[in-house]
């Protein structure tokens, strides 16, 4: 697999901006993970954190599904790893491959891609379950791109304890 990322824009729209951004901090994640072996991709950060890189792409499955098809688009539709609603469990990655969490993110990726693209605008709303609150494909947009930064974050160390490979 090879992965392109593509620098954001340094200009366009508002929309244009969150998307490429978006994009980009998927590829980042990809990224990170790329050239590793199974094993490689389920080692566990320092205990007791059960972290990994593995984990972190489950993970990331579950958040595009939970923002862009149940709230954005209204899927009633359960998590990919948890019939129960409980995010955590996509973390544990003990018996998971790579083949089977990057075909769930890579699914959940598209969908979501899909979903925005069709979105009239970026005040298309949705209702989050969790929390009641009606929410912006906006404020998805932004919400996963923070979400992205911060476990790419995470990654950099994961990836840097496994095999001293740092940057992108």
């Amino acid at each position: 697999m090879t992965t392109e990322r593509i620098g954001p824009p340094v200009t366009g729209d508002e929309r244009e901006t969150l998307r490429a951004f978006l994009d980009f901090h998927r590829a980042t994640l990809a990224l990170k993970c790329e050239g590793l072996s199974d094993g490689d991709l389920r080692r566990q950060s320092m205990p007791p954190s059960t972290l990994s890189l593995l984990g972190l792409v489950r993970h990331m499955a579950e958040v595009e599904r939970a923002w862009f098809r149940r709230v954005i688009d209204g899927e009633d539709i359960p998590l990919v790893w948890s019939e129960t609603g409980d995010f955590q469990q996509a973390y544990d990655a003990s018996s998971a491959t790579r083949a089977e969490a990057f075909d769930a993110w890579e699914r959940e990726v598209a969908h979501a891609r899909r979903i925005e693209r069709s979105a009239a605008s970026l005040d298309v709303t949705g209702r989050n379950a969790r929390s009641g609150e009606i929410v912006s494909l906006r404020l998805v947009m932004l919400h996963l791109i923070h979400e992205y930064a911060r476990h790419n974050g995470h990654a950099d160390f994961l990836r840097e304890g496994i095999d001293g490979a740092v940057g992108v």
